[in-house]
């Protein structure tokens, strides 16, 4: 097998299955383990996946992304306990921006029903989760919808945001590093989010430590636009030192 048909091959399983194993491919396509390796190394220098020990992850990019019914399944307790942290540091904000994705999905059903809360949102998911709860007011932005997200996206979302002044956005992004800032493989995508962050008098990034250090098509945002990052303990303690210096308070949970 040439080595550009083994490149698109441990893409494919990658994208397809979320992560790869070394062993495992290197045993399924009878190269050595070294080989692999290599082949790894090239993809990740091409930005495609990212290496971790034993195997790699796909990066989401322009030819990329992840879909929603994919993402529900995929690390969900770190994702719990981001979202956790998140709505402990709602303090108290009257309105907040819910970002598309699961894991501000899961903090939108920890938000508190005990008092008066609007939610915005472009998410169809998250609004649909939180729209029951009587103390909540959820204003579900238009547009075109996205099938693979569930999000709507476009002219209208941003004019309606355009409109507000929000407390506190929660936003999440594909990639985000401290060289290219926060990123997504959809121009559409990175408008709303890019919005949201104009109107927005706190910000909060969360996701986990597999998306530091990848970078994705379109930049909406900086690291030192937000006052906190929540992340899983996977992102080491000196690489949220390093992030910390751009500006936010970096919590590993």
């Amino acid at each position: 097998m040439r080595s550009e048909e083994r490149h698109h091959r441990l893409l494919t399983l990658a994208r397809q299955q979320g992560k790869i194993e070394v062993s495992d491919v290197a045993a399924d396509f009878g190269v050595a383990r070294e080989t692999i390796r290599r082949d790894l190394s090239e993809l990740e220098r091409r930005g495609l996946v990212r290496r971790t020990h034993g195997g790699a992850y796909p990066v989401e990019s322009a030819g990329f992304e992840t879909d929603l019914a994919r993402r529900v399944t995929l690390h969900v307790e770190d994702k719990r306990r981001i979202a956790a942290e998140g709505a402990r540091l709602l303090r108290g904000a009257e309105t907040v921006f819910v970002d598309e994705g699961y894991t501000p999905q899961l903090l939108a059903a920890l938000l508190p029903t005990d008092r008066p809360l609007t939610v915005v949102t472009a998410s169809l998911a998250t609004a649909t989760a939180v729209v029951e709860s009587a103390n909540l007011t959820v204003l579900l932005l238009g547009g075109r919808v996205r099938a693979r997200t569930l999000a709507s996206v476009g002219s209208w979302a941003c004019a309606m945001l355009s409109g507000f002044v929000i407390d506190l956005a929660y936003l999440g992004a594909n990639g985000i590093s401290r060289e290219f800032g926060l990123t997504t493989p959809d121009p559409a995508v990175a408008d709303v989010k890019a919005k949201a962050l104009e109107v927005s008098r706190r910000r909060i990034f969360m996701g986990r430590h597999g998306k530091f250090g990848a970078n994705s098509f379109c930049r909406f945002a900086e690291v030192s636009d937000f006052e906190t990052i929540i992340t899983d303990t996977g992102l080491s303690a000196a690489e949220a030192h390093r992030y910390g210096m751009l500006g936010p308070q970096v919590i590993r949970v």
